[in-house]
């Protein structure tokens, strides 16, 4: 999935991924994913995708600072 804003461009396809949170099994329609993803320039985002159920029924990405990024890392 790739998400552009004025000045940052987030493509899974080419960042790095750092840590992936599945909750639920595939075809669970309260099941979801979070994935967080480093960009080549050290940028980080968060996708999150999920079943028709879940918090993250549609696709989505979310961009994160360092320490938003340090902090969801802990947490999770």
């Amino acid at each position: 999935m790739v998400k552009t804003t004025k000045t940052k461009t987030y493509n899974t396809e080419t960042a790095t991924l750092v840590k992936k949170v599945t909750c639920g099994t595939f075809g669970d329609p309260a099941g979801y994913e979070m994935t967080m993803y480093m960009t080549p320039e050290g940028d980080y985002f968060l996708y999150t995708n999920g079943g028709a159920e879940s918090a993250y029924a549609a696709e989505k990405i979310t961009a994160y600072t360092k320490a938003n990024a340090k902090k969801w890392l802990e947490e999770n």
